[in-house]
């Protein structure tokens, strides 16, 4: 009875051999192990992010929203001193920069129409005051800190001066006061 299972037992074992048999398929069996895997989640990786998504409602990616946030916080312009273009009256130098402190009287500055602190600077004439304006006096900083060229501070000057009961005559600009004796001479 013994005799006779051990033919069958030396068959099933020769069945349950494996399929790697040598050293070298052994060696390729672990290396495939390793590398048919990573393969395979490169090429998910790539299938995910093939072509350029965007979330729902957000439009942060696109050419424009990039765009706005790269360009450059500051731009230099530069004013051609010649021809200055349209130039602002005193009035509305006046309103933009000036009455931020002449309205209320700040830090010292004489309200604009009050003929009792003007009266003294107007003595001292147009050109002192447009001086004053220009560089700068007490707590103002020159031009009020604006950014007007001389002929408009100028035209502050008179608007605030006249308010207070000066008579100046308002500054022309440079290029129509350049031109004007050419005009006359051509005459």
């Amino acid at each position: 009875m013994s005799d006779s299972h051990q033919p069958q037992h030396a068959e099933q074992e020769a069945n349950h051999e494996g399929p790697i048999k040598t050293p070298k398929q052994l060696v390729l069996a672990v290396v495939a192990s390793f590398v048919i895997p990573i393969v395979v989640i490169i090429m998910l990786a790539n299938f995910v992010n093939f072509g350029s998504k965007t979330g729902a409602g957000s439009d942060g990616m696109t050419e424009d929203a990039v765009g706005r946030r790269i360009q450059p916080v500051g731009r230099i312009e530069i004013k051609d001193a010649a021809n200055p273009g349209v130039l602002k009256t005193g009035e509305q130098v006046v309103q933009a920069q000036c009455g931020a402190c002449h309205t209320s009287g700040a830090a010292g500055s004489p309200k604009i129409g009050d003929e009792a602190a003007w009266g003294p600077r107007i003595k001292t004439g147009y050109d002192a005051l447009l001086n004053s304006a220009l560089k700068g006096k007490n707590a103002m900083g020159a031009q009020g800190g604006g950014d007007y060229n001389d002929t408009e501070i100028g035209r502050a000057v008179v608007y605030m001066a006249n308010k207070a009961g000066a008579k100046f005559d308002e500054p022309k600009a440079p290029a129509a006061a350049a031109s004007a004796p050419e005009a006359a001479a051509s005459k």
